[in-house]
């Protein structure tokens, strides 16, 4: 006895239509790991730019504690300046007199 199965024309088309629609999301799974991966390294190399970029600002302003000291002195020559502004205004009163 021999059984014969075949397949109406619906339910080849079906199937055909499951076939093809696993290879697109396979195809769209493939796709998108790709992606990630490569947004992924893209984030890895940002990362370390940033971290080389931070690490260049810490070593800018490792010297932060001279900035007390020199705004100190940077006053005393600004008011030594107006010392010698008054001074001169004053000599040069009298000269016009």
């Amino acid at each position: 006895m021999t059984v014969v199965l075949a397949l109406t024309d619906t339910q080849e088309k079906l199937w055909w239509g499951a076939i093809i629609g696993g290879f697109a999301v396979v195809i769209a799974v493939a796709v998108l790991l790709t992606l990630l991966v490569l947004f992924v390294n893209r984030i890895d190399k940002t990362v370390v730019d940033i971290k080389a970029t931070l690490q260049q600002a810490a070593d800018n302003t490792a010297d932060t504690a001279l900035i007390a000291e020199t705004a100190a002195r940077v006053d005393a020559v600004l008011a030594e300046g107006l010392e010698h502004h008054l001074f001169l205004g004053r000599v040069l009163e009298k000269v016009r007199s």
